[in-house]
Order: C-alpha cells, then structure tokens, then sequence
C-alpha cells in the first residue's frame, strides 16, 4: 500500500513539474517576444487593405499576451482616430492607389463614429483613388461605410440585410414573482427606464415612447447619410420590404442586392482580389499589391505631441482603477490630474463614448476637469455615439460640447436597484429575525426586505443626487432648473434634438473640437498629447488579474450596509455547516457577525490569476 502511494505522488510531482516548466517557457517565451519587439513594418504601397475584422472603437482594451499566445486571437479592436488618421494620410500618400474595403468580419462602431470613417472614404475617392468594398454580407454599419465606395461587391451566396435601431429587452418582473425576489427600485426620473426590466414583464408606456422616439431619429440619420451615398438605391424598399425585393429578382437574395441598387457587382473574393490587381499592381501572395491597415498606422500615422490634451472616456464608468479600455472613474482622473501637474497641455478636449455608470466615478473625473478649468485651461467636449447620464454628468461644465447628429445623449436621471429575497425565504419556509437598536440597524434587509425607513432614506439619497445633476447641468449649460426639468428626467436624445433644447452647443467632430480648444487657448496649432492612464506593472499586472480593481464600497448608499453579498455567503455557509454532519461547535450566535466582511474587490483575473488564487 506504501508502495503506491509513493508511485502516485511520484506521479503528481512529476505533472506539478511539468506544469511549471509549461508556464516557465511560456513566460519567458511571451517575455523575449515583448523584449524583442517586432520589426518595423514595410509600406509597399500599392492598394491599402482596409480589413476590418472586429469593431472599431473609441479606445482598444489592454490585450493580455499570455491570454492571446493561448486562446488565439481575440476581438479585434481598431481604435478610430488610428483609422482615420491613417485613411486621411493614405488619400495624399502617392504610393497609395486605391483603398480595399474588406468588410467581412467586420461587427460595427455606430453611426456617429462610422460617419468619420466615411467622411474620409469620400476624400479619398475626390481624389481620384477608387475605394473598393467588398464583402459577404452587409447589414446596417457595413453597409454604412459601404455606400461611400466608388464600388460594392457582394459574394454571389452572400446578402443585404438592415435591422434598423430597435430590439427586444428581457423583463423578469414575473420571474422575480415566481421565485420571491423583490426589486427594490429607487429612482428619480420618469423615463429613466434602465430598472424596468427587474420589475415590468413588459415596457412602460413612458419607454416605448422614448424608445421609438430614439429609434426613428437615429434610423433617420443612418438612411439620410446613405441615400446621399447612394441616391439610387431603392432604400425604402429594402428597409421595408425586404421580402418583396427578394421576390422580385425571383428568390435570388444576392440578385436582389443588385437590382435594388444596393451593390454594384457580384463576385467571389477571388475575383475582387483580381480587380485590385488590376488597381495597385499584382502581388504574388496576397493576388494584388498591398499595404496592410494595421501596418499603416504603425509606420505612416504620427504620433502627435502637441498642446491640446485628449482624454477619452469610453465604456461603462466605473468606481475604482483599470487600463485602456475601461471607464474607471479613479485611473482617469488621476491621469487628467497626472497631465495637468506635469504642464503636459494648455487645453483638453474631453472624448465621451459612454452611457453612463457611477455617480461617483462621474463626480471623481469632473472634478479633476474642474480643477483643469480653475487654471484657466479651456475644456471642450466631444460626444461620440453615446455620452449619456453620467457620461454627460462628466461633460456639463465644459465650456462647450460638440456632438453629431447621431450621437445619443442626455439621460439626466438617477436610479438605484436592491434586491432582496423575502418572498424566496418564504416559499422555502424560513424567517428572518432580530434585534435593532436604530431605525437603520441591519439596513437595507436583503432577507426580510428594506423597512419603509430604509426606502425612504434609499430614495432620498437618489433624489438629492438627481437634484445635484440637475444643478450642474443648469450652471454648465445656462439653462434654468425650471427648463430643464422637463427635458431631464431620464429622456434620451439624439444630437439634433439636444442642440435644439441647448444640451450641447454646436455639431461637430473630434477635429472640431481640438480646433475649437485650441481656439479658446489661443494656441497657433492644434497638435495633441493623449493623455493616457499609467499601470505600475504594465502588462504583467493583466497577467495576474490586477488591471482592473473596483473601490469597495465607495458608494454613500452601499455604506449604510457594508456587505450586502456577505448575508448571502453566510446563508451558503449555514447550509455547508449543516451538510457537514453534527460537528461539536463553539461559536456565539448572538454575537452577530462581528466586523463587517469586506466584499471582494472586482478585479476580473484571467486564467492564471484564478490558478494562482489571485
């Protein structure tokens, strides 16, 4: 019996070897790589492949390279200022003849920051270089930057199809009543519609209205900027009646595409590869002569080192700290705060691509742009897709906020959602019980549910920060409160309506908003500095799960009970305790818990922080 247990540690100590000589190659195999570097890349000219696989977005989230060397390639993230840069940069590059738009793979970016993209596509093509796209399906984004080609290929087995804005929503109102739990919704806003789902089975009346309203103008943007592309397409009929198109070219979907003026070739990958060879020269690997996207931003597009300072602000905010890619409210005002000690910009234009989060990371990074404006350093906005709720709570003080037409913004509202599980303990026959020595003690009950004392306290914290919102958002914009309430309350806008009611100032893009900052500083050139988060152990922190961390309980409200989630591990650990069998205890149970649980900072560690425990 000795004998073999011997064999079987022998055993696991040889795979425990292994192990780690796995992650020790790996490691300094992913280090050499890093330390390395990669060469630099060569611009051959010819025809620009633009292959747009993944999105195209405001800021590119860290990529973890061990994660990456292991899974494979991940989503790709193309950062628009690199696109558009670099497609700026093409249109007057002489080795540069024309521009292959290869749209398969590519998932979209919303009309806002794709109507920048196609601003340039039809530079180029007024320049005398044909813009070719390609691909074998186009839905609304595709097909956005699609129609500003001189031409459009579609696979003969591919299609056109638009969605349009619109969608369906989960509501779990009665599921929640089938298994006891109660949403406790406190919020301030009549059309602040993002806790309906956790208590309606179906939309209010109030965010449908709001909802379609949205919806129809942003589906009016995207069709106003593709029929100017492609004024003979036959849009309304593929919009609303895709059947009858399809029927019309006999059941042949791709035929359809052509006979509605949607596409202005069919034919195969190969077949368009010939016709770029026939545009740029032929090349003997890739068919035609080419210089790829990502190796045109990395050689031809300048890394500016101006006076005009950029921060962008993209994703959902979030307390705590966190790379590119994220919304930590802490990483980017430290970052604004880091820039403007060191004297690094004499302006700041403030890029916003988000709907919102925390109160408090908001009021964390707007204060650090109101310590900028206390310097006499100009603050100007620009709005990209969406710069709503918090995302606009950022913005509201800046001396002026550009957005486009598309953008979606607004949302002035507040909300906050509790749930609690009284119905569930009743369902399975248990009771909560005990002892309070204040109106607040154990407060807010996920278990026997919040007191009215706790509602009503709960919702007055929402209240008193929505009149905040309103207030800044009355002194930034120099709109009285009385007119702003009724254009608040959580009603979303697109940006032609929010320039009419004076929630933004004027249309425009991110160049007019550095132009405009530079302006206000009186600067003689509009060269930037990105103002960008630092990381104490750069990539190596990704590796162990340390990029992202959320501050714990920061939040006023959630102080008042200091671990919600505790309550519910205790139950857990009740039931194991009970499972374990009659086990001799010495323990209090009138002690109550002692010192609160902290909850576990949010830091999201990839597979070797969860094999590490980290």
């Amino acid at each position: 019996m000795m004998g073999f247990a011997r064999v079987i540690w022998k055993l696991l100590v040889g795979v425990k070897d292994v192990l780690v000589l796995i992650f020790m190659l790996l490691f300094f195999g992913v280090l050499y790589v890093g330390l390395r570097g990669t060469p630099d890349p060569v611009i051959d000219g010819g025809v620009l492949w633009v292959d747009l696989d993944g999105v195209v977005v405001e800021e590119p989230s860290a990529q973890d390279p061990i994660e990456a060397a292991l899974m494979g390639s991940t989503l790709g993230e193309w950062r628009l200022r690199d696109v558009v840069a670099a497609l700026r940069q093409a249109r007057e590059d002489d080795r540069i003849e024309a521009v292959a738009l290869d749209l398969d793979g590519f998932l979209g970016g919303g009309t806002a920051a794709l109507s920048l993209v196609a601003d340039e596509l039809e530079a180029i093509r007024e320049e005398g270089k044909p813009v070719i796209a390609f691909a074998t399906g186009y839905s609304d984004d595709a097909y956005h930057l699609a129609s500003h080609a001189s031409e459009i290929w579609l696979n003969p087995l591919g299609a056109v199809a638009f969605a349009g804005p619109g969608g369906n929503t989960l509501y779990y109102g009665e599921f929640f009543d089938r298994i006891g739990v109660t949403a406790n919704v406190y919020r301030a806003g009549t059309y602040k519609s993002a806790t309906e789902p956790y208590t309606l089975s179906a939309m209010s009346p109030e965010a449908r209205e709001d909802r379609e309203r949205l919806a129809r103008a942003m589906l009016g943007h995207w069709r106003e900027d593709v029929e100017a592309a492609r004024p003979a397409a036959q849009m309304e009929l593929a919009l609303m009646n895709p059947l009858g198109m399809i029927e019309a070219a006999n059941g042949n979907v791709s035929e359809a595409a052509v006979r509605a003026g949607l596409v202005d070739t069919l034919g195969t990958r190969a077949e368009w590869a010939e016709k770029l060879a026939e545009l740029g020269g032929e090349d003997r690997e890739d068919v035609f002569k080419n210089t790829r996207l990502e190796d045109y931003i990395a050689r031809e597009v300048e890394k500016p080192n101006g006076r005009v300072g950029v921060v962008t602000i993209a994703g959902t905010l979030t307390d705590g700290t966190g790379g590119e890619g994220t919304a930590f409210g802490s990483s980017l005002a430290d970052a604004i705060e880091r820039a403007h000690r060191d004297d690094k910009f004499d302006a700041l234009v403030v890029r916003i691509d988000s709907p919102g989060g925390s109160v408090l990371a908001s009021e964390r990074i707007r204060q650090a742009i109101l310590a900028v404006q206390e310097d006499d350093i100009p603050v100007v906005a620009s709005f990209a897709n969406v710069a709503a709720s918090g995302g606009y709570w950022v913005a509201a003080e800046a001396d002026e906020i550009f957005a486009q037409p598309e953008t979606i913004t607004g949302s002035i509202g507040v909300f906050a959602i509790l749930p609690s599980f009284e119905g569930t303990l009743e369902k399975v026959g248990l009771n909560a019980d005990g002892v309070a020595t204040t109106p607040l003690s154990g407060e807010p009950d996920l278990l026997a549910g919040p007191s009215e004392t706790a509602d009503a306290f709960l919702q007055a914290g929402v209240d008193d920060v929505y009149t905040r919102f309103l207030t800044l958002v009355s002194q930034g914009r120099d709109i009285p409160v009385a007119r702003l309430e009724p254009l608040a309350g959580g009603r979303v806008y697109d940006g032609g309506v929010a320039r009419q009611i004076g929630l933004i100032d004027q249309f425009g893009n991110m160049d007019d908003a550095i132009a405009r900052a530079a302006e206000l500083a009186k600067l003689d050139d509009t060269e930037v500095v990105y103002v960008t988060r630092e990381s104490d152990l750069g990539w190596l922190g990704s590796i162990f799960g340390a990029s992202a961390r959320s501050d714990v309980q920061a939040d006023p409200l959630a102080a008042l009970n200091p671990a919600p989630r505790a309550l519910i591990e205790q139950a857990i650990a009740d039931v194991e305790r009970l499972l374990d069998g009659p086990v001799m205890q010495a323990r209090c149970l009138e002690c109550g818990p002692g010192q609160p649980v902290a909850a576990k900072p949010a830091r999201s560690p990839n597979w070797l922080g969860r094999l590490l425990g980290l």
